[in-house]
């Protein structure tokens, strides 16, 4: 991968007697505590997406899966901020219907 390429970092988003909220969301952030999405220059803002507290975050890091907690939903006019908590990587053998 090139310099100027970036790779697609994703999440998926799981809601508690909901079921999956999101498959693949893509992020322009993504740390241990949280995710960051830039929606400037995008027709959607950030109250298009439904994020709550709550809401369990999985992502793959390199060849294991994490997975954290919302415990805060910050929007501003064009981004979206996400802080997680209970982050811990997940067995290996974790399944997700």
């Amino acid at each position: 991968m090139s310099r100027t390429e970036r790779r697609l970092v994703t999440v998926d988003i799981d809601r508690r007697g909901y079921g999956r909220r999101y498959t693949s969301l893509p992020v322009d952030e993504l740390r241990q505590d949280g995710f960051s999405i830039n929606f400037e220059g995008a027709y959607i803002r950030p109250e298009h997406i439904d994020v709550r507290v709550g809401d369990v975050v999985r992502w793959r890091k390199e060849d294991r899966w994490m997975q954290g907690c919302v415990v805060e939903v910050r929007r501003e006019a064009l981004a979206l901020h996400v802080t997680l908590a209970d982050v811990a990587p997940l067995p290996s053998d974790a399944f997700f219907p």
